[in-house]
């Protein structure tokens, strides 16, 4: 026997074996034949699929070729134009070298120029900050000197009221003088009053003696009362102490009228100047305004 066949016992066995065989072979014909008619399907499918891929990619082509030919068409278009295009750019680049070449000398020159320019914008800005700080120191001198004339115009107030002070204190000196005289003259003669006396009471009474100074300041207390001891008061002779500060308040009241004399004449030579050459306007002006300032 083959192999692979197995051993039978009998006939039925061998008829039992051989007929599953068959069934099996069927069956696997059976779907032999399926898958057959399944892929002869699908080849008729893939077939008809593939013609109109075909056709699609026939139709493609024809119009790559016919897109081809245009764009050879317009490339040999495209070269004549940039031949003419590259002959152009060459006449105008030469143009612009030429051109460039000049602009470089002008830049040249103009940077110089503008070196220079800026050299001297420089040394103007120097002399603007200088003439600036100039400007600043002559307004605070000005604004000293208004400040100064203020001040000057306050003590010119002052100074109109020192005059009518000195006024009185030279009036009340005045009258202090003469009454000074007149209490010298009154103590001279109390002082020959009392050598009077003196001599009265070494040598007796005399029938014409002069009365003595006791009896005339009875004579003179009895009728005035009060009054005449305020005219005895008044009359008291004044000290050397009280003199010399009268004098020395008289002698310092007049030398601050001289100071304020000497400030108020500068101030009205300011004013002319002023009225000459206004500092807002002229620079010079200004500038004799503060000599004046100073100097004053």
């Amino acid at each position: 026997m083959s192999a692979g066949i197995p051993a039978f016992s009998n006939a039925r066995e061998e008829i039992v074996y051989w007929r599953q065989k068959a069934e099996e072979n069927e069956q696997s014909l059976q779907e032999a034949r399926l898958e057959l008619d399944e892929f002869q399907e699908g080849s008729r499918e893939l077939e008809a699929e593939l013609e109109a891929q075909l056709e699609q990619a026939e139709s493609k082509a024809r119009e790559l070729d016919s897109l081809k030919n245009r764009l050879e068409m317009e490339n040999d278009a495209l070269r004549e134009r940039l031949e003419v295009v590259q002959n152009e750019s060459f006449v105008a680049i030469s143009s612009l070298q030429e051109e460039i070449a000049t602009l470089t000398l002008h830049r040249d020159t103009l940077q110089k120029y503008v070196r220079e320019l800026e050299q001297s914008n420089d040394d103007l800005e120097r002399t603007q900050r200088a003439t600036v700080v100039s400007l600043e120191d002559f307004d605070t001198q000005l604004n000293r000197a208004i400040e100064r004339n203020a001040f000057l115009e306050n003590e010119l107030d002052e100074k109109v009221t020192l005059q009518e002070m000195v006024q009185r204190l030279k009036d009340e000196s005045r009258d202090l003088r003469s009454e000074l005289a007149a209490r010298s003259s009154a103590s001279e003669k109390i002082r020959s009053y009392n050598s009077g006396d003196l001599e009265f009471s070494v040598n007796g009474p005399s029938p014409h003696s002069v009365p003595t100074p006791t009896s005339t300041s009875h004579l003179v207390a009895s009728p005035g009362g009060s009054d005449a001891r305020e005219h005895t008061e008044a009359t008291a002779p004044l000290t050397q102490s009280t003199r010399i500060a009268a004098l020395n308040i008289v002698g310092d009241l007049l030398r601050k009228v001289g100071a304020l004399e000497t400030k108020l004449a500068t101030s009205r030579n300011i004013r002319r100047v002023k009225a000459a050459n206004s500092p807002a306007t002229s620079p010079r002006g200004y500038v004799l305004c503060c000599k004046l300032y100073f100097q004053g």
